[in-house]
This record gives structure tokens, sequence and C-alpha cells, in this order.
């Protein structure tokens, strides 16, 4: 069988990979500026501009919503595995520290509050991730300290209530005014303070790296897994669908919790008195818009619980969540990824969103098996979660991965459904059979559409990538970019094959004994111009490939546990005659 195997690491990013990983190695503190030159040589596709003088705004951003708002005090960032490692190598008891967390990355951080962040990481994937994200951060905040030295000080202070004087700052620091307001709309309230701090002092952050060892990832995967044992005791002998995901869509779906205060929800929407959505609410009532009621009611929903007319609703959910058979379960002393265990013999399917009721149900009462959600984590810390529950469970009925990835022949919003995987981190190229198609997502997407049948690459970091990559991709008919399929696919290989998975082969999962579900929804495409992961997010729109696929995975796990049932009733009948 012929093998086209997309070569996704190019010479400038595995030179940055073999500096970087011998830096590491040093038991001294590392200069993030050690790494510029290497960084900025890699072309990547989301730091186009980091070796010109002109500001990489859509880079910055990036990494600006990928830390801590502590950003600007920091001098050292510290990784680690677990609290344990942080007290043995002398950093102290990073706990007691304030606790602080990026807008659009999940990950435990602690800081000192003087210069130094403590940083929990989970895999190797973890540092393939912050580093260069920290030295984007680095290399973009001394561009814009050096182009402010040129600027008049009082156009900062004027720029945010005088259009002239915006105009001329964002002419003075090379970029364009919609570059400007956009990371005026990221800084906020404090945009003329955060400009100061950058005018008045360059970046110079330094790294050090306490523990890469496996054992320490092990024993903290060992640490997250406790805790959930610890939460929901009993899972040794349960059967057990498992999703990685996110924390919203299945809860949502299967409580409809939401549709019970949409009169609140729409009365907060009112007053927000934010016209687009209002108008979308309208057009949804008098079905002039293809959107989605229920979608709607979830989006406005998140919004509302995040202010403070709308907090007490959280407290509601979370009561009405557990009378309902649903435990979400934050995980404490290791990384950060949240589980909830929901219970199918407590769900009430009339309750359920109406997508889901098509059916009948009922017979989920009879149930004694549980879905397993985690928040879906990052590279390798999925291989390494999904290997510790399938020793600690009873048993795995099904794997079904769901999340963002880059599409380089979609657009955003889409659904993509791989039947290969080519995974970066074995170098194996993975071929199964997904139990979804389109015709089990399209009836539940209005905005984009479901690319089946297609090849994804799950790459090594979001940094790690650059235009000669994405054509070689692209050349070999690999069109789905990610970063979780690989390692949870090798970890699949492992839960029936007598031996750890393979490297630099092709393997076949078509025989396993589970389901395996694996779909995407398109948050970028790096093949146009601009529409990388720091130009924008999915907003409402977003929110219906999310759902479509959240709808999906839920009848398939429903439909599958009911023919287990019925199984194990046949099993009984023959047994007693």
């Amino acid at each position: 069988m012929e093998r086209k195997v997309p070569s996704t690491i190019s010479e400038e990013i595995e030179l940055y990979l073999q500096t970087l990983y011998s830096l590491l190695r040093s038991t001294a503190d590392v200069q993030l500026r050690t790494l510029e030159e290497v960084h900025g040589r890699m072309n990547s596709s989301l730091h186009p501009e980091a070796s010109s003088d002109k500001p990489d705004v859509s880079a910055f951003i990036y990494s600006m919503l990928r830390l801590p708002a502590v950003m600007p005090q920091v001098k050292l960032v510290v990784l680690g595995q677990s609290p344990a490692v942080f007290e043995r190598q002398g950093i102290g008891k990073v706990e007691s520290w304030q606790a602080v967390s990026a807008r659009a990355r999940r990950r435990r951080m602690y800081f000192d509050g003087k210069d130094t962040l403590a940083c929990y990481i989970a895999s190797r994937s973890d540092i393939d991730d912050v580093v260069p994200t920290l030295t984007a951060y680095q290399i973009e905040w001394n561009k814009l300290h050096d182009l402010l030295e040129t600027c008049p000080r009082e156009w900062v202070e004027k720029a945010a209530d005088d259009e002239a004087v915006f105009a001329d700052l964002a002419a003075c620091l090379k970029m364009s005014v919609e570059d400007l307001a956009r990371l005026q709309t990221v800084m906020g309230e404090d945009f003329a303070g955060q400009f100061q701090e950058i005018a008045a002092r360059s970046c110079d952050i330094r790294l050090r790296l306490l523990s890469g060892s496996l054992s320490e990832y092990r024993r903290a995967t060992r640490t997250w897994w406790d805790n959930i044992q610890e939460n929901f005791p009993g899972l040794e002998n349960r059967p057990v669908y498992f999703i990685s995901s996110n924390t919203h869509s299945l809860v949502n779906l299967v409580t409809g919790f939401a549709f019970q205060h949409e009169a609140e929800l729409i009365k907060f929407l009112e007053a927000a008195d934010s016209g687009e959505l209002l108008q979308e609410w309208e057009d949804i009532q008098t079905r002039n818009s293809p959107s989605n009621r229920g979608n709607f009611l979830y989006y406005i929903f998140k919004k509302y619980q995040n202010t403070d007319a709308g907090r007490h609703l959280w407290e509601k959910q979370l009561a009405f969540e557990r009378e309902h058979g649903i435990t979400r379960i934050s995980s404490t002393h290791s990384f950060d990824v949240e589980a909830q265990v929901i219970d199918l013999a407590k769900l009430d399917p009339e309750k359920m969103d109406f997508r889901l009721k098509q059916k009948d149900w009922s017979f989920l009462s009879r149930s004694d098996a549980v879905i397993l959600n985690i928040d879906y984590p990052l590279g390798m810390s999925a291989y390494n979660i999904l290997s510790k529950v399938a020793e600690q469970v009873g048993s795995i009925e099904g794997v079904y991965i769901m999340g963002k990835a880059a599409s380089l022949n979609g657009k955003r919003g889409d659904v993509m459904v791989p039947t290969v995987v080519q995974d970066e981190h074995s170098h194996n190229t993975y071929m199964f059979r997904n139990t979804f198609s389109a015709a089990e997502v399209s009836p539940y997407l209005v905005y984009g559409t479901v690319l089946d049948n297609q090849k994804a690459v799950t790459v090594l970091g979001t940094f790690l990538q650059n235009k000669r990559v994405m054509d070689v991709i692209y050349r070999e008919s690999y069109t789905d970019i990610e970063m979780e399929g690989g390692p949870y696919l090798s970890a699949m290989y492992e839960m029936y094959r007598p031996k750890r998975h393979p490297t630099n082969e092709i393997v076949s999962l078509h025989r396993v004994p589970f389901d395996i579900g694996l779909v995407h929804y398109a948050s970028d495409t790096p093949m146009s111009k601009g529409e990388n992961l720091g130009a924008g997010t999915l907003s409402y729109y977003g929110m219906d490939s999310t759902y479509a696929v959240s709808i999906a995975v839920m009848r398939r796990i429903f439909e599958q546990e009911h023919r287990r049932l019925e199984r194990e009733s046949d099993c009984q009948e023959t047994f007693k005659e």
C-alpha cells in the first residue's frame, strides 16, 4: 500500500525545537531572547511578521489572549507538573500564590505578586505551546516599545477619545487604524495604561523547566484521575462513553436548563441593547432566520451568567444538574482539565433539547452507563488521560472527540469528519472507521457544510507551522489540522492490543471493539490571508457547528446504549433458557 505522508516539520521548525529543548536541559534560567532568532526563522503562519520591525498585531493578540493579564510584571516563568515538583525544586508552595488565568487557554497558573509565574504543564505539548506563545509576546511587546519611543507620549493618553490622534498613533506604530482598534478591544478600558506600560520598559522574560520526565507527567495524570474517582466513586464498575469536547454544549442539551429561563434571558437581551442579537431573536421568532432557537438561548445564557445580574443562575444550574445526574469535577493540584460525569439513568428525556427528543429515550432509566466528558486537553496530555481512564473504568463503550481545527479547504463553521489521521507525535498514519458521516451531522447544521471522508494531521503546536508546511499538507490531500486526534488514537490502539503503539507505520483501527467518533469544526482557515487564530473568533454563529456535532454525538451514544442494553437483555434471556 502506497503511503503518502506529509512532511510537516520543516528544517526551520525542527531547528527551533532542537534549540528549545537543548536550552531547557539547562539547570539555569533560559533567556527567551535566545529563541527569538530561530522563532523568526520558522516563518510561522501564526507569526509571519516575527522578523519584521512592523508589529504583527494578530500574533500579539493571540499571545495576549493565551497568557494571564499579569504578564507585564512577569520576569520569570517556571514550568512544572505538580505542587510537589515546584516545592521540591525550591520555588515554594505555588498554590498559595495568586491564581491567574488566560482568556483563551486553559492552564493552571499562579503569580507570586512580584515577578514569577508558575505554570502547570501536562505533557511536552504544553511546552510546545507555551514557549512559542511567550516568545511571540516578547517579540511583539518589544517592537511596540521601540516604536512608542518615537511617538509623542500624550498620543497614548488622548488616542481613546480623539479619532485624529488615534490615527496618528496607529501610523506611528506602523499599523492600520483597524489593527490598533483590535488591540484597544482586547486591552479594554485600560488601553492607555497598558500602552504606557509597554512604552515604559522592554520585555525580557526568563524561562525554567523544573522537570520534563515522563514519570512526572504520568504522576500528574494520576493526580487528576484520583480527584475524579474521589468525587464520583464506582467508575471502575461502570460502562463509560468517553467524550473530549467542552464544558457547555452537552449539559445544555441534556438538561434544557436554559429553556426554563427563556423569559429572563430575553429580558436581559432587551436591556443590553444589543441590536444585532435582538434582531436575530426576532427573526428566529418569525422564522425569518434559519438560526436555531436553542443555540441562540445557549449563547445568551452564557453571556448572562457572566454578568452580576445573571450569576445567581450559576448556583441554580449546578443544583439542577446534580439533581439530574450531572457531576462537574474541577481539577485540583494538577493540569486544568475539567470533567463531567453524566449518569444516563438520571437524565430526564422530557427536559432535553427538542432536537434530542425526536426518539423515545425512556430506556435510559435502566442504564448503568455514564458519560465521562472532559474539557479537551492539549496534544500528548490527551494520550495520557485516555490511557489512564482506560486502565481505571469498567469498560469503554465509545470514544468521541470533538473540537476546533483549522481547515485548508473549508470555511469557518464547517464540520470536518476524518477517516485518516497523520500523527506528528508517533509519525503513524491511523486509519479507522469513523462512526459519523455527513448524514449524522448535516440535519443539525445551518450555516456550514459537513466535509466527511477527510484526512487530518495532528500537529505539535499552533506556532509550529509555516506556509511551506501548509502547502505540503494540502498537496497530499490532508485538509484538517488539529492537535489531539493522533494521541487519542495512539491510546485507543493500546486499549485493545497487547503492546505499545508503533511508530512511523500505517495503523488500522478498524477492529477496535468500541465506537470511534472524531469530528472537528473549523475555527480557522490558514490558507486564507488573515484567517488565523489571532484574527478573530467563531462568535455566535460558530455555535451552530458546535451544537450540530454535540447533538450527533449524544444521539449516537443513546442509540449505542440502547443496543447494549438489548444485547444484555437477550443474553439474560438465553441464560434463563
